[in-house]
């Protein structure tokens, strides 16, 4: 009499394994961007819980902000890339310039990379001003960005990010892709877990 044992090792023998199909590398993942590029952009970013803001001119955009920003104090709200601490100080935005490690930081102000329409992704590197801590300390993370920064795939963000940094990449390249998020612990979403609780983008 088999045992057990023989009897599963005869089955497993004789068991006929269909050959699974090569993976097509070439096949797209994602699917194709059919909307205009801040539509897409807005539509994939705010189905994960970030916030879109589009504006017809910088002006509207940074009196728009200054109108945000009153329920901060000045002390509370930071940033460090020039351009953008020029345009603060042009419409008396109040902040404080980003240095360092900040206890009390409430807002991070920064710029980004590029915005990827296909993913709703913006991606951001050490070599702007803030480095890398200014997109994952603040508790609400404005990115200020300009329609001229969107692409329509990852593909093509990456291409120009090689481009633009042709004599070596910075050191560290992410794609922030809406607030902080886990839901480890039994199965619940929770914001703000690893990073900002609240990331909104704003673009003139």
């Amino acid at each position: 009499m088999s045992t057990a044992r023989e009897e599963i090792l005869k089955k497993l023998s004789t068991s006929v394994h269909p050959v699974s199909e090569p993976p097509d590398f070439e096949q797209q993942v994602f699917p194709p961007v059919i909307f205009p590029l801040e539509q897409a952009f807005k539509i994939q970013f705010e189905a994960i819980n970030g916030k879109v803001f589009i504006f017809q001119s910088e002006t509207e955009l940074f009196n728009s902000l200054k109108t945000y920003l009153q329920q901060f104090h000045a002390e509370n709200v930071f940033c460090s890339e020039p351009g953008i601490m020029k345009n603060l100080v042009q419409f008396e935005i109040g902040f404080n310039e980003y240095a360092g490690v900040v206890k009390n930081m409430e807002v991070g102000i920064t710029g980004c990379e590029f915005l990827v329409a296909q993913t709703g992704s913006a991606m951001v590197s050490s070599a702007q001003g803030g480095g890398r801590q200014m997109n994952i300390s603040p508790p609400l993370h404005i990115i200020i960005a300009n329609k001229n920064q969107f692409v329509a795939t990852l593909e093509e963000a990456y291409s120009m990010i090689q481009q633009k940094y042709a004599e070596g990449l910075p050191s560290q390249i992410a794609l922030v892709t809406g607030p902080s998020r886990t839901a480890d612990i039994e199965k619940t979403l929770v914001l703000g877990a690893h990073g900002p609780r609240e990331l909104w983008v704003m673009i003139a």
